[in-house]
């Protein structure tokens, strides 16, 4: 595992409990809104596997679970091997994706090695090669997406949309192509230093049209939330 960061104690990234986060390097997308750049450029110092393995032991008592991020964790080759020890110490895990690999998703819930499963959606297909920076195979998104609509394990999807991207007829769209999904988060981009495409070149939108967006789609699923 490429492991760049840790984040000892979460309150917000596994709903209803108490997570350490695990950054890993490396992503297959650019999305220029990321607000984790830092890990997709050489010049961090990796932490060792078993340093994180440890230092996780150790924190069992006042945490309930693992979240792993990214980059993008299903890069991680021995991530199965990873996730196991994890399980071995009783920890929930929860994983972040851009759901590129419906391959290395099908194999963690057949094995029960995921709790929850994050997937970032982040454009109508038609435009995802736009928004991401990279080719994308559009089966490959749509098969992650069924695959965590059935997986019997708890999900959401998310969204974030800036100005620049996305108009609110794209975000429209995609709302509706996953439809009765059990939750969806659009998140308004937010600039900073670590925004991997630069800061001041990318704009949220104003409160009122996001309003204007949930009143559309907020009954198509079970949670709907603005972030």
């Amino acid at each position: 595992m490429n492991i760049l960061g840790i984040e000892k104690s979460s309150f917000i990234d596994y709903p209803n409990k108490i997570s350490t986060v695990i950054f890993t390097g490396g992503c297959n997308f650019s999305c220029p809104f990321c607000h984790n750049g830092h890990l997709l450029k050489s010049g961090a110092t990796p932490i060792g596997e078993e340093e994180v393995q440890n230092f996780l032991k150790k924190r069992k008592k006042f945490v309930d679970a693992v979240c792993i991020t990214g980059g993008e964790p299903t890069l991680q080759k021995d991530l199965k091997d990873f996730i196991r020890e994890l399980k071995k110490d009783e920890f929930l895990v929860k994983l972040d994706s851009n759901g590129t690999n419906p391959y290395v998703l099908k194999g963690l819930i057949e094995e029960g090695l995921v709790d929850y499963i994050a997937m970032d959606v982040k454009a109508p297909l038609a435009k995802y090669h736009s928004v991401v920076g990279n080719m994308v195979d559009g089966e490959d998104i749509r098969e992650s997406i069924h695959l965590i609509q059935n997986s019997g394990i708890d999900y959401e999807f998310r969204t974030t949309v800036c100005q620049e991207l996305l108009m609110v007829e794209d975000i429209l769209q995609l709302a509706e192509s996953i439809k009765g999904s059990k939750r969806y988060f659009l998140q308004n981009f937010r600039d900073g230093e670590q925004v991997f495409g630069g800061v001041n070149k990318y704009t949220p939108y104003d409160k009122e049209v996001m309003e204007k967006i949930k009143d559309q789609i907020k009954d198509w699923f079970e949670v709907f939330k603005i972030r």
